[in-house]
């Protein structure tokens, strides 16, 4: 099944390519490997909450952070097929780095970024399994909670 044809069957739409915030691309390509800049939660050019991942009055709870990761590998998708021609250029994921602002106390970041893990495995099947790292730190661009880069392959 085409990758076009999997995120329809999924009820997704992909999104625009978010625009930088600063001075870089979104993504590029280098051989048959696509590397995207990471990618922020964006949605229609907001990011839909902002602040620290962990547990308490004020934080952003962990359950919201794992969606906004989710929105980021949805960015990070739309990043690599833009510039490889079209989403069905993309044939798997190589590797995902995420990174989760967090309170010191907060150790969940790999259930975050599960978020954008179990999304990829969704709209790749198998092609979507992954190398990963998931990193706690204590502020990413914007006060974003989540930040999320792809190496995807293609064709």
């Amino acid at each position: 099944m085409s990758v076009t044809a999997k995120l329809a069957e999924l009820g997704i739409e992909l999104p625009s390519v978010v625009p930088p915030v600063a001075a870089y691309i979104p993504a590029n390509v280098h051989g048959d490997l696509v590397y995207t800049s990471g990618q922020l939660p964006m949605v229609s050019g907001a990011l839909p909450a902002t602040g620290k991942v962990g547990d308490g009055h004020g934080l952003v709870p962990a359950s919201d952070a794992k969606g906004y990761a989710r929105q980021s590998a949805l960015n990070a998708i739309a990043a690599a097929a833009a510039v490889v021609g079209g989403v069905d250029r993309l044939t798997g994921v190589v590797k995902v780095t995420g990174f989760v602002a967090s309170v010191p106390e907060f150790t969940g970041q790999p259930g975050v970024i599960n978020g954008a893990s179990e999304l990829l495995a969704e709209v790749f099947g198998e092609a979507g399994r992954h190398a990963r790292s998931a990193v706690g730190v204590p502020v990413l661009p914007l006060d974003s909670p989540v930040e999320v880069e792809v190496i995807f392959s293609h064709a």
